[in-house]
């Protein structure tokens, strides 16, 4: 080889070497800078995690609303400084330039939108929610003839409604996120949701409760309700047997709680208005033939039906002939009890104690082992009447949002219902979620479960029910798809079913500690339920039906002590669903729903 061709060759060599080497060099250079980018992005993000859970921890704490608000009002500024630190951190150019990247890009873009709607929550929301809770705290509630002043409600209720827009405008917001895949990311953003998801619920709460008030206590005229006591441990679908009936009177806030009748004392003004398909349901069907008497008129399943019903029997008595009522409550002993819990304990004329723990328990089981049952529904109505008459005898701004509190949730549990023959007033009644009914909101998805106890007794004490709901996606046109199990455990055992009175488990020896429910499927609104199935137990067949229109499954179970069913469907939403599906339901035997998200 020519010594000038091995000269080219080895320059070529040297010229390649030092070009790998200056590769290296350069990728060595871009590792590091990457790596210490790397390590300025994770302790920002710790940093971001920190400062936008210390904004947040002012969201956390519940109970007395008085204590809250000046702990709100001390710390907002404080607050307010962490969210914009967070904010700022997370919005940087290192930031920036991470939201764009592969795999991190989105959990990085959701870290910013956490941020920027935490932040314009403690300077929007939070200032608007101290003035609001200052106004109400500096308001004299209390009116001179010892009701409840109405004023101050009626006069914040648009600033109340403007901040329940604004809160779940936020939710809405900080929901639409993507949902981030990291664990370092998903956690923080897990909790950040149920804090402000329970903070939409507060809000909600007063909002619903402040639209309803004035109507409800006679702002500027008297109101009469007939008030409804259901015992759900015999089950109807709306609650459970009308044990009694009483007279609420209330104007410009003052209440007044007239005498409660047994139901015995209307058995003979005859039966409430029914459609031939409620007839055909609930009577000719059987097994259990309502009667449509008193005691059957929380067997529709809509509380504008049961009003209308209780309406045409009061209108025949002696007593309501001469005072037209203008609606009705409908309440069950879990309702009088978280009215307990709020208002403090009941001395019954026994001297019997009622607490916030017990009460349900007691009106629902306990009082037929202890009293005669001639006596039974007279002592939930000394109960109720007691718990109703002093609703806001602590005329406060804690006591208010408490009461707030119990009557949405109570509400939403069918454990307190409302309507109002004036077209008008229900209309915010209905608005404000306190007229239960079967699934009507295509926006607010549900599925309507509701049980009629065929057997007469007090067996729905026993039977637990509850439900697990597994999201399985939804499609390009926006209906979702769930689902739904929902279990029925008869827990009375054989020895307990031998033992106590028929009362309880039921007059027919044949089917002594039996559950035996009529159950209706509603599905929700502008949707529908399929593979409708029981998994286990004994049942009747599962038959499609229309009951006033509305397309629903019907069946009968009956379930010895001891034994469970549990039925199995799918759930698809209309497409205009803006919420998860729930479960609406006959009132359980306690608070709360015993639904499960999966």
């Amino acid at each position: 080889m020519p010594k000038h061709d091995i000269a080219q060759q080895h320059r070529r060599k040297k010229s390649v070497r030092f070009w790998v080497i200056g590769a290296l060099a350069i990728v060595l250079v871009l590792i590091a800078t990457a790596a210490a980018a790397g390590m300025m992005l994770y302790k920002q993000a710790q940093a971001v995690k920190n400062h936008e859970m210390n904004a947040l921890s002012v969201l956390q704490s519940r109970g007395d609303m008085t204590v809250q608000a000046k702990d709100l009002k001390a710390k907002l500024p404080q607050m307010q400084s962490e969210a914009k630190k967070a904010d700022t951190l997370a919005h940087g150019t290192l930031w920036n330039i991470a939201a764009k990247m592969p795999i991190v890009g989105k959990d990085v873009g959701t870290v910013q939108g956490m941020t920027a709607v935490v932040s314009d929550i403690m300077d929007e929301t939070l200032p608007q929610l101290v003035s609001l809770a200052d106004a109400l705290q500096n308001a004299n509630l209390r009116s001179p003839d010892g009701g409840l002043n109405l004023k101050p409600i009626v006069d914040t209720t648009p600033a109340v409604q403007q901040l329940d827009t604004l809160v779940h405008r936020q939710i809405k917001e900080y929901n639409a996120l993507a949902a981030p895949k990291l664990d370092a990311v998903a956690a923080p953003y897990q909790k950040g949701k149920a804090l402000l998801d329970e903070f939409g619920v507060q809000i909600e709460a007063v909002n619903d409760t402040f639209s309803v008030l004035p109507t409800l206590l006679g702002e500027n005229q008297v109101q009469t309700y007939a008030v409804m006591a259901m015992t759900t441990s015999e089950m109807r679908s709306s609650g459970g047997l009308i044990g009694s009936v009483g007279q609420l009177t209330t104007h410009n806030g003052t209440i007044e709680v007239g005498q409660f009748r047994p139901n015995a004392e209307y058995l003979q003004y005859g039966i409430g208005d029914h459609s031939e398909d409620e007839k055909r349901i609930f009577t000719d069907e059987g097994p259990l033939n309502m009667s449509f008497d008193i005691r059957d008129l929380a067997v529709f399943t809509d509380t504008a039906r049961a009003a209308s019903a209780m309406r045409s029997i009061w209108d025949r008595t002696p007593w309501g002939g001469q005072t037209p009522i203008n609606g009705v409550l409908m309440i069950d002993p879990v309702f009088v009890q978280e009215l307990i819990a709020v208002n403090g304990n009941v001395t019954l004329s026994d001297g019997t104690v009622l607490t916030g723990d017990d009460t349900a328990q007691f009106l629902l089981n306990e009082i037929y082992k202890k009293y005669p049952i001639e006596q039974t529904d007279m002592v939930f109505a000394e109960v109720a009447a007691q718990v109703i008459h002093s609703m806001f005898a602590d005329a406060s701004f804690n006591q208010l949002s408490r009461i707030a509190d119990v009557l949405h949730t109570m509400a939403e549990e069918r454990h307190l219902s409302i309507y109002s023959f004036n077209e008008q007033q229900e209309q915010i009644i209905q608005k404000a979620g306190f007229t239960a009914q079967p699934p009507r909101d295509e926006t607010h998805p549900a599925v309507g479960i509701y049980l009629t106890e065929q057997n007469p007794s007090k067996m729905g004490w026993y039977l637990k029910r509850s439900a697990k709901i597994q999201s399985l996606g939804c499609n390009a046109t926006g209906e979702c798809t769930y689902h739904v199990e929902y279990t029925l455990t008869n827990t009375i055992t054989e020895q307990e079913a031998k033992d106590l009175t028929w009362y309880i488990t039921g007059n027919n020896p044949d089917n002594t500690g039996k559950a035996q429910e009529k159950i209706l499927f509603y599905p929700p609104a502008g949707g529908e339920i399929s593979n409708l199935v029981l998994l286990n137990g004994a049942a009747g067949d599962i038959k499609p039906d229309v009951l006033n229109g509305d397309k629903i499954y019907k069946t009968y179970l009956q379930l010895v002590p001891g034994q469970q069913a549990i039925y199995s469907f799918d759930v698809t939403t209309a497409p205009s669903a803006k919420a998860k599906l729930v479960i609406d339901q006959t009132p359980l035997g306690t608070a709360g729903t015993d639904v499960v998200y999966e």
